[in-house]
C-alpha cells in the first residue's frame, strides 16, 4: 500500500459528511447561507457529541424586522411625556396624569411578563412577534379615535394596548440573538435588537415636539395631534403585515452548539416553574437583576421627566427638550453598538458592565451639576455623555444575564431584568417628580445619583460565571480533540503502510 493510498483510505470524507448532516436535518444549502463545515459532524467520522450548525443570512432580516417593530412601540412610550405641557392643556389633566402615560408602560409589564415568557417558551418567537405587532397596531388606531379634549380615557386605552405589546417585545433581543446568531456575534445581534428600542425612544423625543407645536387654538392643536397619530398607525400596520409574511420562528439548523444542546432538551423535561426557581437561586444573576433595575429605572425617570426639568430652567424650549432627549438616546445607541462589538471580541462581561455602570454615575453627576447653568449647549453635551453610558448599558445587562443563567431561557432571564427595571422606573419617576416639585431639579437628580452609586457597588460584587461561553468552549475543545485523534489515527496508518 502506498502512502498516498493510505491517506485517501483514512481521510474523513468531508463532503459526504457535510451532505449527510444536511440530509439528516432535512435542509439544503441555500444561496447566501454560510455553512460551517468545521462545526458539522456526523456519525461517520466519530464526532457523536457534536451536532450540525449553520448561519443563515435570514438572521439579519429577522433581527432588523424585530428592531423596526420595537422602534414603533418604544416611540410611543415617550410620545406624551415629551410634550406633557401640551397634552395637559389639550385634555385638561395635570402633569402627574400625563406622567402615567409613560409609567403605564412600566406598570403593565410587571404582572404580564411571567405569562408572556411562559408563552414564549411554549409557542416560540413567531407567535410572540405576531401578538406584539397586532397589539401595537390596535393601540395606534385607538389613539386615532381619541383626538378630542373629552376623550382622554380613550387615548389612555390606546396607550395601554401599546404598553401591553411592549411586554412581548422588551425581553426578546437576547432570545433572537441566541436562536439565530453564532457565538461570535450574539452580543452584536443583541445590541442591534436593543438599538431599535433606543431609536424609537429617540424619535419619540424628536418628532412629537415638531409635529405638535404649542398653539392655543384647540381645533388646530387637535389637527396636529391627529396627524401624529395617523402616521404612527400607518407605520404600525405596515410592520404587522411584514411580520405576518416574513418573520420566521427559528433556523432549521441551530447556529451554535449551545443552541443545539438547548434544542435537544425534550419539552416534557422543561419546567417553567423550575426555571424561575433556578434563576431566583442564582445569586450573581439576582444581584444583576437589582443593579440593572437601578440603572434602567434611572433612565426611565430621566426620560419621563425630561420635559419638566428642561422647561423649569429654559421656558418655551419644548423642541430643544426633545432634541436633548434625542441626544441622550442617539449617544446611547452608539454606546450600545460599541459595547456589543467589544463584548463579542473580548468576552469581558463583568469588567465592561462595571466600567459602563461607573461612568453612568459620573455622567449623571455631571448632568445634574450643569442643568441649571443657563447654557443649553452645555446640557446637550452632558446629556449626550450620560446617554452614551446609561443607555449603552442596556445590551450589556441582557448579555451578561444570558451568560450567568445558561441554559435557562433567555426570555425568562430578560423578563426578570426588565421587570426589575419597570418597578424601579415607577418608583424613581414618582419620587423624583415629587422631589422636583418640592425641592427643585438638582435635588431630584442627586436622588438618582445615590441609587446609581449603590448599583455600581453591587455590580462589583457580581461573580463572573460565564456559563454560555464555557459551553461553547467545551464544544469546540471536544471538536478539536476528535479532529486531533483522527489525525493521529491517519498518521499511524501511514507509518504501518510504510513498514
Amino acid at each position: 500500500m502506498s502512502e498516498k493510498q493510505a491517506l485517501e483510505d483514512t481521510k474523513p470524507n468531508e463532503d459526504q459528511s457535510v451532505w449527510k448532516a444536511d440530509s439528516d436535518n432535512h435542509v439544503k444549502l441555500e444561496g447566501g447561507d454560510a455553512a460551517k463545515p468545521s462545526d458539522v459532524s456526523s456519525e461517520g467520522n466519530g464526532s457523536e457529541g457534536l451536532q450540525a450548525t449553520r448561519l443563515y443570512h435570514r438572521r439579519w432580516v429577522i433581527v432588523f424586522l424585530f428592531s423596526l417593530y420595537s422602534l414603533s412601540n418604544s416611540y410611543q412610550w415617550i410620545q406624551y411625556s415629551i410634550i406633557s405641557n401640551i397634552f395637559t392643556k389639550f385634555y385638561s389633566v395635570d402633569d402627574f396624569t400625563i406622567d402615567w402615560m409613560s409609567m403605564i408602560y412600566m406598570l403593565t409589564y410587571i404582572p404580564f411578563i411571567f405569562p408572556v415568557t411562559w408563552l414564549l417558551d411554549k409557542k416560540g418567537l413567531r407567535v410572540i412577534a405576531l401578538v406584539a405587532t397586532a397589539l401595537n397596531c390596535a393601540g395606534t388606531w385607538i389613539k386615532v379615535a381619541s383626538v378630542r379634549p373629552n376623550l382622554f380615557y380613550v387615548t389612555f386605552l390606546g396607550q395601554f394596548c401599546c404598553s401591553f405589546a411592549q411586554v412581548f417585545i422588551l425581553g426578546m433581543p437576547s432570545r433572537i440573538a441566541s436562536v439565530w446568531f453564532g457565538s461570535e456575534e450574539v452580543s452584536t445581534a443583541c445590541s442591534i435588537g436593543v438599538f431599535g428600542n433606543q431609536l424609537g425612544i429617540a424619535i419619540g423625543f424628536l418628532v412629537p415636539p415638531i409635529l405638535v407645536p404649542n398653539v392655543d387654538d384647540m381645533d388646530e392643536l387637535a389637527h396636529h395631534i391627529r396627524i401624529m397619530f395617523y402616521i404612527t398607525a400607518g407605520v404600525a400596520t405596515l410592520l404587522f403585515i411584514l411580520v405576518v409574511f416574513v418573520f420566521q420562528e427559528r433556523p432549521k439548523i441551530p447556529p451554535t452548539q449551545a443552541q443545539a444542546t438547548a434544542r435537544s432538551i425534550p419539552p416534557e423535561q422543561y419546567s417553567y416553574i423550575a426555571s424561575i426557581r433556578n434563576l431566583l437561586r442564582n445569586k450573581p444573576f439576582m444581584l444583576l437583576v437589582v443593579t440593572y433595575g437601578l440603572n434602567v429605572g434611572c433612565f426611565y425617570a430621566v426620560g419621563t421627566l425630561l420635559n419638566r426639568m428642561i422647561i423649569v430652567h429654559y421656558p418655551g424650549e419644548e423642541v430643544n427638550a426633545g432634541r436633548i432627549g434625542l441626544t441622550i438616546v442617539i449617544a446611547g445607541m452608539v454606546g450600545s453598538l460599541i459595547c456589543g462589538v467589544w463584548l463579542d471580541r473580548t468576552k469581558t462581561y463583568k469588567q465592561t458592565t462595571l466600567a459602563v455602570y461607573l461612568l453612568s454615575l459620573v455622567g449623571m453627576i455631571v448632568y445634574a451639576a450643569t442643568l441649571s447653568l443657563g447654557h443649553l449647549w452645555v446640557v446637550f453635551i452632558t446629556a449626550g455623555v450620560l446617554g452614551f453610558f446609561m443607555t449603552g448599558y442596556l445590551p450589556l445587562g441582557f448579555e451578561f444575564a444570558v451568560e450567568l443563567t445558561y441554559p435557562e431561557s433567555e426570555g425568562t432571564s430578560s423578563g426578570l431584568l426588565n421587570c426589575s427595571a419597570q418597578v424601579f422606573g415607577i418608583i424613581f419617576t414618582i419620587c423624583q417628580g415629587k422631589i422636583i416639585d418640592n425641592y427643585g431639579t438638582l435635588a431630584g437628580n442627586i436622588f438618582l445619583c445615590v441609587f446609581l452609586l449603590i448599583g455600581t457597588i453591587m455590580t462589583a460584587l457580581i461573580k463572573s460565571d460565564l456559563r454560555r461561553q464555557n459551553a461553547n468552549l467545551q464544544a469546540k475543545a471536544a471538536d478539536s480533540s476528535e479532529w486531533h485523534n483522527g489525525s493521529l489515527s491517519a498518521s499511524s496508518v501511514i507509518i504501518e503502510a510504510k513498514l
